[in-house]
C-alpha cells in the first residue's frame, strides 16, 4: 500500500478545501436514487436489541460541564464490563437517530455534512455484559446490534490490527468507524472526502462526552494497519473501508 508523503497529503487537504461544488454534475442533482442510510443485511441476520433511548435517564447523571472538563484519553481501563444499556447509551450518542428517517436523510445525533452520514459503526465487544465476545454492527435505524461474527480472539486481533497496541484488548469495546464515501459523494462529488473526515471527529469527540457520563473512558486510535482492519471486518476496501478507531470501557 503506498502512503501520500507530507507534501502531497497537504496539497490533497488545500485542494479539497479550495474545490468549487458544483451542484449541477452531483448524483443528486441528476436524480439518481439516493445511497440507502445504512449498509443493507440479510432480513434472516441475526440482530441483537438495544436499550432504548427512553430508558437513558436512569444512567448516572452528569453535567456537560463536568464531562468536558473531565475529557481525557485513557489507555488503561478498570476490567468491569460495560453493560449492555451503557453500549447502547454509546452507540446512540454517536450514531442514533434523533428523528424517523425520511427522504433519504437522517437526523442523527452528531452533525454531518447535508444530514448524509457517510459513516457505519463496528463494535469490537471484548467484555460488555450479555454480548459474546465478536465483531458486531450498528444499525442506528432499528437501534439494534446485527452480528457479524463472534470470536474468541477479536482482542488479540484487534491488538495486532492496530500495529500491536495491546492495551486495546483490556477495554470493554472498540468502536470501528468506517466509510462508505459514495453516500457523501452522491451529494457532494470528489468534495464529500473532506466532510467525510470532519464527521469521523464530530462521532469520536461525542463518544468521549458519553463515556464521562457512564464512568467510562475512551481513547481514540487512529494508527492502525489498514489492510489488517478491512480484513477483519470483512470490508472490500473500495466501497467501505475503516477510517478511525476507538477504544472504550470502565475507568477506575
Amino acid at each position: 500500500m503506498q502512503y501520500l508523503s507530507i507534501e502531497q497529503s497537504r496539497q490533497f487537504l488545500k485542494d479539497s478545501v479550495r474545490k468549487t461544488i458544483d451542484f449541477s454534475r452531483t448524483d443528486q442533482s441528476m436524480g439518481v436514487t439516493p445511497p440507502p442510510l445504512q449498509k443493507p443485511y440479510s432480513p434472516n441476520a441475526e440482530t441483537i436489541a438495544l436499550v432504548p433511548p427512553e430508558e437513558f435517564p436512569t444512567l448516572p447523571d452528569t453535567t456537560l460541564l463536568s464531562a468536558i472538563a473531565n475529557r481525557r484519553s485513557h489507555r488503561e481501563f478498570a476490567g468491569n464490563p460495560l453493560t449492555l444499556k451503557e453500549l447502547s447509551f454509546l452507540l446512540w450518542t454517536t450514531q442514533g437517530l434523533r428523528d424517523p428517517a425520511s427522504d433519504g436523510h437522517a437526523r442523527r445525533t452528531v452533525p454531518s455534512a447535508g444530514a448524509r452520514h457517510a459513516l457505519e459503526t463496528y463494535i469490537c465487544a471484548l467484555n460488555v455484559q450479555d454480548l459474546d465476545v465478536g465483531f458486531y454492527r450498528y444499525l442506528p435505524i432499528e437501534h439494534r446490534l446485527l452480528v457479524e461474527y463472534r470470536d474468541d480472539k477479536a482482542g488479540e486481533k484487534i491488538s495486532r490490527a492496530s500495529f500491536g497496541q495491546a492495551w486495546m484488548a483490556s477495554s470493554a469495546a472498540v468502536f470501528i468507524w468506517s466509510a462508505v464515501p459514495y453516500r457523501m459523494e452522491w451529494r457532494y462529488g470528489l468534495a464529500a472526502h473532506k466532510v467525510i473526515l470532519l464527521d469521523a471527529g464530530h462521532v469520536c469527540q461525542n463518544l468521549y462526552l458519553a463515556c464521562e457520563a457512564v464512568k467510562a473512558g475512551a481513547c481514540a486510535v487512529a494508527a492502525y494497519d489498514q489492510e489488517m482492519i478491512d480484513e477483519l471486518l470483512r470490508f472490500d476496501s473500495e466501497y467501505e473501508f475503516a477510517i478511525y478507531l476507538a477504544a472504550a470501557g470502565k475507568v477506575s
